[in-house]
């Protein structure tokens, strides 16, 4: 350790997302290759000595108490723990969470010193995985509310890594086993004899871990709460979702000197007639265990629709990964006739 593989495999990873700006701390990581990164890890953020290095993956993740903040976050997976170095700057997002930073570098704000905040989830406290749809994002939940991370990767390839990295991990770890199951069938394992309805897909790992992913009703859910939105005019049977992506839409910022754009994180959603916009909880659902009340807001809420009909173009950018997208609507009703979506999952 490390081998060759694993140094060569961290330093590709170690970029980050280019349509998103982090602090002058985390780009210093960003520069790190090789033997620097792994002793960067060793010397900075590795809690003993023992332990691995085995994954890296940069991701905006949000946390369970501060669901309104989505932050840029170095990801890193050892064989003790998952490690998120965050931007400085997010203790400063929410003034209402300082307790749960319990922040003492103070004297440190104003001097050229540049700080990050680690947030450490040791595996041994892990509960569940949640992997939300099409692979889009995964929720990482341990013992309290103030262990529940979801990475919103915006891409099935970077979760279905590091979901296979975490599952070797774990495999490492001496956990007492679980009793051995009775033989079920098919249907009396994942389905429950009284409502006849398919739970989600859950898989225990060796170390007590559980992996749930999405069964086909939630897609059957999505579809009922898009006809919902459409005004009945649609036969539910006829709906198909043909494409459910995690996106940024582009907002700009007028009379600013460089003409920046604010990116707002939705949730795309494209139908055989209707394209929409959600903003989508991905942190408080499914609920955990320990949660005494039904989050504040739902899960999907429409921020725009569209018929496809009304589609007059789409503008494409020639810039490489991620691509951006613009759609112009010839809607009479609505003045406005722009809609700026920068996706950052654009496949076949």
């Amino acid at each position: 350790y490390p081998s060759e593989f694993l140094m060569q495999k961290i330093t590709e990873d170690n970029q980050i997302p280019v349509h998103l700006q982090v602090s002058v701390s985390l780009q210093y990581v960003a520069g790190l290759k090789g033997n620097a990164l792994v002793e960067f890890f060793h010397g900075n953020i590795a809690e003993v000595e023992n332990e691995e290095l085995r994954h890296l993956m940069w991701s905006s993740v949000l946390f369970y108490k501060t669901p309104n903040v989505e932050v840029m976050a170095c990801v890193l997976l050892s064989t003790k723990a998952i490690y998120f170095l965050l931007d400085d700057s997010f203790i400063h997002a929410d003034e209402h969470q300082s307790d749960f930073w319990n922040k003492e570098n103070s004297d440190c704000e104003n001097s050229s010193f540049h700080l990050s905040c680690c947030f450490v989830l040791k595996l041994n406290d892990l509960q569940s995985v949640n992997v939300g749809l099409f692979d889009q994002y995964f929720r990482i939940t341990g013992h309290s509310a103030d262990h529940i991370v979801t990475c919103l990767t915006r891409d099935s390839y970077n979760t279905h890594t590091f979901i296979q990295q975490l599952m070797a991990v774990l495999t490492l770890l001496a956990r007492t086993p679980s009793p051995e199951p009775v033989d079920k069938d098919f249907y009396s394992e994942f389905g429950s004899k009284n409502t006849g309805k398919m739970e989600n897909y859950e898989l225990i790992h060796s170390s007590r871990v559980k992996f749930i992913y999405p069964n086909e009703e939630e897609i059957g859910d999505l579809a009922f709460l898009v006809a919902e939105k459409m005004d009945g005019l649609t036969n539910l049977q006829s709906l198909n979702i043909l494409l459910y992506v995690l996106a940024f839409q582009v907002n700009h910022v007028e009379g600013s000197a460089q003409n920046t754009s604010s990116l707002q994180p939705k949730t795309l959603i494209l139908t055989s007639s209707d394209l929409f916009l959600f903003d989508e909880d991905y942190i408080s659902y499914p609920l955990p265990e320990f949660a005494k009340e039904p989050p504040k807001r739902d899960k999907y809420q429409l921020a725009d629709g569209r018929r496809i009909r009304d589609l007059d173009r789409v503008l494409m950018g020639y810039q490489t990964y991620p691509q951006a997208l613009t759609f112009v609507f010839d809607d009479v009703q609505n003045q406005d006739l722009m809609q700026n979506l920068t996706l950052d999952h654009f496949g076949e």
